[in-house]
């Protein structure tokens, strides 16, 4: 198959719409639904991602995508029972294999943003994986295989229209790449660049020279994630799964910030106030998902006011209050930072030190490089300067 024709493009609006080869067949094929021009997208860039994870970790990997940008990545180490239980996934009657493990951290990390999304998978799609699948709201998945049980959950999914797409694995694209933008056609090599080479962490310039195994696989985590999110870009990483990314913004302390608040949000998940919550039985996954992100914001009045509670628990909770809030997201640690492109200033390195971070990437070269490694020494961070700017767009 050299083309397939798409109900439309980005918008409704945008007619014709396909996607095609000019030299060989489609690498793909869709064994499920219609995707759309957004969901190829989706596929294309998160199947980049998680061939490219596996291949510098040898881990299984997933990532949850929503417009172009992961809202969610991570590899496929084994669940600890608080991470089962605040990914919702502790009452599945299969085990979790290590795919279905990396699926899991992938859309658990903000649900919020990978409602809808589309998945990407490493490595064969299996029961388990499926199951979880199953009961999310998601458009598609793409993956290399497929168990024979597992397509049979994934067909039933939105009542038989749920988008699976199987890709060749093997296939390698040409060397050159091409897009239009208003009738002008660009042209640029693809970006090969490894980034699980262990030089990328020999230029440190901070005091704290030491990287833990852990932190270089977290680091390299962080950087093949941004390699494929939209910029600016910045991605904290703790424990092989992203917790907080920041994608497309101009300013990057904005972007910093954002991730840094989607990691506290992570963090504050796992409050023993929240894992105790007392929701009501019927109420549904993704009316949770937003209730948990409002009760630990500054916005909590929203649930816990009298006649709106009642709509979410069985009981009224009490709510937390800023100072254990705070004293709680000092206690996250070990936390990994990667930066698309240098730290202009020290404020970033500030921001994420607020979060938990220890250990940071960035491609250096700032004018003010002398800053941000001062600052860096001031919390006894390691920082490495990997000379390498991740742009995507």
């Amino acid at each position: 198959m050299k083309e397939l024709a798409l109900k439309y493009g980005c918008n409704p609006n945008q007619k014709p719409s396909r996607i095609f080869m000019e030299e060989g067949e489609l690498p793909i094929q869709v064994l499920n639904g219609r995707p759309g021009y957004i969901n190829f997208l989706d596929a294309l860039n998160s199947w980049q991602l998680v061939k490219e994870l596996k291949a510098a970790t040898g881990l299984p990997a997933a990532a949850s995508f929503k417009h172009v940008s992961p809202a969610g990545a991570a590899v496929g180490l084994p669940l600890s029972d608080t991470l089962a239980r605040i990914y919702f996934v502790d009452d599945i009657k299969v085990p979790l294999t290590p795919i279905a493990c990396a699926y899991a951290r992938a859309r658990g990390a903000d649900r919020m943003s990978s409602y809808g999304d589309f998945i990407a998978l490493s490595d064969t799609c299996d029961l388990a994986t499926a199951t979880l699948i199953k009961r999310e709201v998601s458009d598609g998945i793409i993956a290399p295989a497929y168990t024979d049980e597992a397509l049979q959950i994934l067909h039933e999914k939105r009542n038989g229209t749920y988008n699976v797409i199987q890709i060749d694995a093997d296939y390698r694209p040409a060397p050159i790449e091409r897009k239009q933008v208003f009738g002008i056609t660009f042209e640029q090599g693809r970006n090969e660049v490894c980034l699980s080479d262990p030089t990328l962490f020999e230029n440190i310039p901070t005091r704290n020279k030491h990287f833990t195994d852990e932190a270089k696989r977290d680091l390299i985590l962080a950087l093949i994630t941004l390699k494929y999110t939209q910029s600016n870009s910045v991605c904290y990483v703790k424990d092989g799964q992203a917790i907080g990314i920041g994608a497309g913004q101009q300013s990057r302390i904005h972007c910093t910030r954002l991730a840094g608040n989607k990691a506290d949000i992570w963090w504050l998940r796992q409050h023993p106030q929240v894992m105790a919550l007392p929701f009501r039985p019927d109420i549904r996954r993704a009316d949770r998902d937003n209730t948990i992100d409002i009760y630990i914001s500054e916005d909590w009045q929203d649930v816990l006011a009298e006649g709106e509670w009642q709509k979410f628990f069985t009981v009224k909770p009490e709510p937390l209050s800023r100072e254990e809030k705070k004293a709680w997201i000092a206690r996250n640690t070990g936390v990994s930072l990667g930066s698309d492109a240098f730290f202009p200033f020290g404020d970033n390195v500030e921001r994420a030190h607020k979060s938990g971070v220890q250990y940071i990437a960035q491609a250096g070269g700032s004018v003010r490089d002398d800053h941000v490694i001062e600052t860096c020494d001031k919390y006894d961070i390691a920082m490495a300067f990997t000379g390498v700017r991740l742009f995507h767009h």
